[in-house]
């Protein structure tokens, strides 16, 4: 398998510094206003990072457009679906990161400048501030198939912020210090704050025992709470029957094609994707190269090589599951094809598959290859070949046929 297809920007498997793909990007946004500015007034969205490099040690600060007024959606992926490429990366490439070093366990000591983070990533509205750094932003933009795009950064000298309207429901998991944080991310979703509050709020470490609370770097934060709550979902979903008919969803967008298919039986789930030769990460192959991880009834213990797109799609279906009350034995399918020239995060997958899941399935008695055939550009013996489930499905006689 590729190294690139595993990498996708975020681990470094070809030992280089800096991803020699992630280099091209940049001839898509270099029209893009460059920002030149030591000094400057803005809205941040609200939105704060929190990096992995150097863990332990992580640079952390607010990312603010030099933008006064309603800036929410520069940070709200769940907005972003009807949106263009270019406007999305513009809203992106506006947020300027300002940076400071900081000990993941900094939450535990009360630093002025980190509960003001926290506080900031409680908010509910955009914060006014006024932002100091130490030299101009470096106009580079972040490619990462886990999280979205990134704008430039700059090291921080200071920030003011003018006032914070918080989320009382984001407040009161903060100031329950016995609250474990795996219990607040739920409880918070429940109760309708929109997962990419949550993620920020978790990155910098506002929930949990007082004792554990720690920063959490911005791509971990987003997979862990597409972790947490499908899997409270769909530990409700395996005391439903089982749907009793194939259920076949799909959606086509942005060069993306996304196919799920629902079969009855007790819960299992496959997450696979299919990146055609010139897409972002497998740019330099005349093959498709297709990765997928699955999980059976009782889940799984390691983390999957296909990363956080896997729990993105897996809380997408649980969502739908427990609307419908009904477990399944569960395949997505993700085609890429060439014209999608980046990466856009994991919100991306998580966002189009609640879409589909809105359509109307097409239903079937049995499973139906011959449709299936119809609505995929890779062959279905293709996907076959590297499926569990479909192989499971095609393939394992079951003791009903012994009777």
């Amino acid at each position: 398998m590729k190294a690139c297809l595993i990498c996708r920007g975020g681990r470094n498997l070809c030992g280089r510094i800096v991803c020699p793909i992630e280099l091209k990007a940049n001839s898509l946004i270099k029209n893009f206003k460059i920002i030149n500015k030591k000094e400057f007034h803005g809205s941040s969205p609200p939105s704060i990072f929190v990096g992995r490099m150097g863990y332990p040690k992580v640079h952390i600060g607010p990312m603010v457009p030099p933008i006064i007024g309603d800036t929410s959606i520069m940070d709200m992926p769940e907005l972003w679906i009807n949106e263009s490429l270019e406007k999305i990366l513009e809203y992106r490439y506006s947020l300027i990161r300002g940076m400071m070093e900081f000990h993941v366990d900094c939450v535990k000591r009360g630093d002025k400048i980190i509960t003001t983070l926290q506080e900031i990533s409680l908010g509910k509205m955009p914060v006014d501030m006024e932002v100091k750094l130490i030299k101009e932003p470096i106009p580079f933009i972040k490619i990462d198939d886990y999280s979205q795009p990134f704008g430039p950064s700059a090291p921080l000298k200071s920030f003011d912020v003018f006032s914070v309207k918080v989320d009382y429901r984001l407040e009161k998991a903060y100031y329950d210090w016995d609250l474990r944080a795996s219990e607040a991310v739920f409880e918070l979703y429940r109760s309708g704050v929109p997962i990419s509050s949550i993620q920020k709020a978790l990155s910098m470490g506002s929930f949990g025992l007082l004792k554990d609370r720690k920063l959490v770097p911005t791509r971990w934060s987003i997979t862990a709470v597409d972790s947490i709550i499908s899997k409270r979902l769909i530990e409700d979903i395996k005391g439903y029957n089982s749907v009793d008919k194939y259920m076949v969803f799909s959606r086509l967008y942005m060069h993306n094609n996304f196919m799920a298919i629902l079969m009855p039986g007790s819960w299992c789930y496959e997450w696979m994707e299919g990146w055609f030769p010139g897409t972002y990460w497998n740019r330099d192959s005349h093959e498709v190269a297709i990765m997928g991880d699955y999980e059976d009834y009782w889940g799984r213990s390691s983390y999957p090589n296909i990363g956080g797109c896997y729990f993105a799609a897996r809380l997408a279906v649980a969502e739908y599951l427990k609307r419908i009350k009904r477990q399944a034995k569960v395949l997505i399918i993700r085609e890429i094809y060439p014209e999608f020239p980046l990466p856009l995060g994991v919100w991306f997958v998580r966002e189009n598959i609640r879409a589909m899941f809105n359509s109307k399935p097409i239903i079937f008695d049995e499973l139906n290859l011959n449709y299936l055939r119809n609505i995929m550009r890779i062959s279905i013996e293709s996907w076959i070949m590297n499926s569990k489930i479909l192989k499971d499905e095609l393939f394992q006689r079951r003791i009903s046929e012994f009777h």
